[in-house]
Formats: C-alpha cells, sequence, structure tokens
C-alpha cells in the first residue's frame, strides 16, 4: 500500500485508519483501532518512496527491534509490526501534550524548567536501565503525561546494547539531530548514555532562555563546532536565572562526557533537590571561553579519533550509583550511627562515583503542634543539618558529590522509602536499633524499609543490639 492510497476507513492487517497525525520527519503516522484491542493506538509508517532518506527504512527496523523489550510508562507499549512487503509498526498512543507545543512559551521560569527536567531525566535513567540510549531527545520526542511523568518516543535512532547496531553497521558518519547531537556523537560513538543527558541540557537550555545554545547547525560539518566551541552562558540570555540551574545545564552541556553528571538519575536528583547543588564556576559565567581555550580544544578535535569502544550501559550506571545513609541523629545512638559511617565508609571505598545522599528524618505529630526550636532556642531542622553535615565530615566522598536531608514526616519508614523511589537510590544504608517487646509488636523503620524499599539496603547493627 502507497502513502497517497492510505486515507480515513482503510484496514492494514485488522488495523482501522481513523486519522492522520502530525508525520514524523521520517514515517506517517495515524491513529488506529483494533476490534480486539482496547489500547489508544498509533500506527506508524515509514516512508519508502524513491529518493527518500535510506535512514527510514533501517530506523523502522530498529524501532521494531528496540520497542517490545521496553517496559513501563515512559516508553510507549509496543502492540505490532509489519514486515519489509508491509511496514508498519502499532504502538501506545501516548495522551499528553508535545513538548514541541511549548517552546513557544519560552523562556519558562526555573521551577516549571526543573520539573520538566526531572521528569525526563527520570525517563531517561529508566530507559538506560533497560540497556537503551534513545540518542535522540528533543522537544518533538518527549510528551508529558497528564500526571506530569514525560515518555519518549520515536526509538529509530537508538542503541540497544545487547542487540546490533544497525545504523552503526549500515551509515557512515555521524547520525542525529544537529542542535542537539552530542560530541561524542558526531565523532562516531552511539553507545554512551550521557549523550542523553547532553541532548536534554539542550533541552534545558532553550526552555530557559528561548535560545539554543548551538543554533540550527545543517551538517556534520557545522556539528564539528561543538567539539571546541561552548555556548553562550544560559544568565547572558536571562540575567535572572537562578546560578544553580545554569551550573546544572551547562554541566549537562560540557564537551567531555566525564564531566557531565554520570548518569540521569544523578541528573534528576540535582534538578529536584537545586539547594544541594553545588556552585562552581559554571554558575557564575557570563561569557563564551576565551580564544585560548577554544584554540587548545580545536587542536585536541584535530587529532585522529580512535574507533569507539563498545560500551557497557549497565556498567556506566554502576559507576555512579546513588547511595542513600539512613542516620539517626538521636541521642543514645551515637555508637549505632558510627558503625552506619563505617558501613557507608567500605561501600564509598568501593564506588569511587558514588553520590551519597545522608538523611535524617523529623518525626512529627499528628496531634500536636510540634516546636520549631530546642530547649537552646536553636531550629531543630537546622540543628539537624549541622549534625549530619558533622557526621559525614570523615566520610571520604567529595564535596559535590554528597548532600544532607532532613525529613519531617509522621512515619520515618515511610519518608525514606519515598525519597529513595523519588530519588532513584540503588542502595539504602539503615541501623537497627536494639530489639524491644514495643518495636516487635509493632515493628521496626528498618524492617519495613528493607520489605519496601525499591533498591538494595544494608542493615547495620551494633554489638549487642540484638
Amino acid at each position: 500500500m502507497t502513502l497517497r492510497r492510505l486515507e480515513p476507513g482503510h484496514a492494514i492487517d485488522g488495523f482501522r485508519l481513523d486519522a492522520p497525525l502530525n508525520p514524523g520527519g521520517m514515517a506517517s503516522l495515524w491513529r488506529v483501532t483494533h476490534p480486539d484491542i482496547a489500547l489508544p493506538m498509533v500506527m506508524k509508517i515509514p516512508f519508502m518512496r524513491p529518493g527518500e532518506n535510506p535512514l527510514a527504512i533501517i530506523g523502522f527496523e530498529v524501532e521494531g527491534m528496540i520497542l517490545p523489550k521496553l517496559e513501563g510508562e515512559h516508553a510507549p507499549r509496543f502492540v505490532k509490526s509489519g514486515d519489509f512487503s508491509n511496514p508498519y509498526i502499532v504502538m501506545e498512543y501516548i495522551a499528553g501534550r508535545s513538548l514541541k507545543d511549548r517552546l513557544g512559551e519560552t523562556p519558562l521560569p526555573a521551577e516549571e524548567v526543573a520539573a520538566i527536567g526531572t521528569a525526563i531525566a527520570v525517563a531517561l535513567h529508566d530507559l538506560h536501565a533497560q540497556h537503551v540510549v534513545h540518542l535522540d531527545v528533543k522537544p518533538s520526542n518527549v510528551i508529558m503525561r497528564d500526571n506530569g511523568e514525560a515518555a519518549l518516543i520515536d526509538y529509530g535512532l537508538a542503541r540497544h546494547d545487547q542487540l546490533p547496531d544497525l545504523l552503526a553497521e549500515e551509515v557512515s558518519g555521524a547520525i542525529g539531530t544537529g542542535a542537539y547531537i552530542s560530541p561524542e556523537q558526531v565523532q562516531g560513538e552511539r553507545g554512551d548514555p550521557r549523550s542523553d543527558l547532553f541532548a536534554l541540557g539542550v533541552v534545558l537550555y532553550f526552555l530557559a532562555t528561548g535560545e539554543r545554545p548551538f543554533g540550527e547547525p545543517g551538517n556534520a560539518r557545522e556539528w564539528r563546532r561543538r567539539l571546541w566551541r561552548d555556548p553562550v552562558p544560559p544568565r547572558a540570555w536571562k540575567s535572572d536565572l537562578p546560578p544553580w540551574l545554569q551550573e546544572v545545564i551547562l554541566r549537562c552541556l560540557e564537551i567531555d562526557a566525564d564531566a557531565r553528571p554520570a548518569t540521569a538519575a544523578e541528573l534528576a536528583f540535582a534538578l529536584r533537590n537545586s539547594e544541594c547543588v553545588l556552585l562552581t564556576e559554571r554558575s557564575r559565567r557570563t561569557r563564551r571561553d576565551g580564544v585560548l581555550t577554544v584554540a587548545a580544544r580545536w587542536l585536541r578535535a584535530r587529532k585522529p579519533v580512535l574507533p569507539p569502544q563498545r560500551r557497557s550501559i549497565a556498567a556506566q550506571l554502576a559507576r555512579a550509583p546513588i547511595i542513600l545513609a539512613a542516620i539517626d541523629l538521636g541521642a543514645g545512638h551515637e555508637g549505632l550511627s558510627e558503625a552506619i559511617a563505617v558501613a557507608v565508609s567500605r561501600l564509598l571505598a568501593t564506588e569511587p562515583g558514588a553520590r551519597l545522599a545522608c538523611v535524617n528524618v523529623l518525626k512529627v505529630s499528628l496531634l500536636t503542634i510540634d516546636p520549631v526550636a530546642d530547649a537552646q532556642g536553636r531550629n531543630i531542622h537546622l540543628q539537624r543539618l549541622v549534625e549530619l553535615k558533622h557526621w559525614a565530615r570523615a566520610l571520604p566522598v567529595a564535596a559535590e558529590r554528597v548532600t544532607y536531608h532532613v525529613l519531617e514526616a509522621l512515619d520515618p519508614a515511610d519518608a525514606l522509602i519515598g525519597f529513595a523511589r523519588a530519588n532513584r537510590a540503588d542502595h539504602i544504608v539503615i541501623g537497627a536499633r536494639a530489639s524491644s517487646a514495643l518495636r516487635r509488636y509493632l515493628g521496626s523503620v528498618s524492617a519495613q524499609v528493607v520489605a519496601e524499599a525499591p533498591c538494595t539496603v544494608t542493615v547495620v547493627r551494633t554489638a549487642g543490639s540484638r
């Protein structure tokens, strides 16, 4: 069936074409229904007319391989695909608003930029955990669901590190979208999940300033400029942009992938916890780098590039886990706190790229108004933060990789589990107090965390605590 003959009411393998949608760059899109499937669906039909870009059919094959392997709300559910004689892919139709529709509203308020960025970073972390790098993150490929979650669509340029990379095998040169392609993609590297973080940095830059950091380069020669030329700092466009947000955006846009956030979860953590972002000279920039710095990068970019090494996405994520240390600062539990510090130190020694979140829960009362100051007149919340920093002073972790959080909650276990889930923690270290008849009857915080946490949990005990 040719594209010219596609009309509402036609059927393809039992799927009825109901209404055309705005076409993508390499495919036409149709809302479809099927008598046996209740899911709202969209059919994607690649452009295959004479003279069309061969990427269309290769991308169709790539997407057909990757979509069936994805799960969760951050990607469309795969339904069915056709063969090369009748090519199509049917997938879930994701209700929501394309981020592209928001571009006319830019610049957006900083808190909204951070919320959108957090949702996309969480979606990317979920994708990367399933061994996939998207490699075409841009506003038109992001759907914001009504619940605030982000879903990523269009996997025609994606890379699954456990499947053949058909694009690398069949297409020579860099592949991507000019305004969003990362420096390593320009050089032929397609396996680094931090490429998606670079593209997300471009999206954040545009949402925050209304400008694109690299303009709209139209070919690979123009793309190469980002190997040596840094963008105008966002605060040069919008002087009231919070320094912490510029810090995060410019870190995402670093030429060297090792200088970017190590994982999408780490980026989401920074966007969600702006008060914990360590400000460097990036946050103060109002001008681009000088001639000498740019010239040095240009000379490095002229050196021959070694063939890209095959990277494991899982290995990259494993190098930068988020560790949550749940600290009991109550009187009489100093020994347990010290034991947790020892356990965390040992863990950090084996995970030098880890980010550490030191967390204490300030339990509040349901029936009474809790005091905001202690007996000495000190703010209780701030005093807990001071104590957390004192607790962590000897831990082997760089200042930019440790944060401190005091949570106020009725249920400490729920608060810790919620924090771990929201911030995609990989490991929780928590202490277990001495047993008692009441604790055996009501249940302990550590036991509930072990039972319900979305990650690995290490429970620390001290001698005589059983």
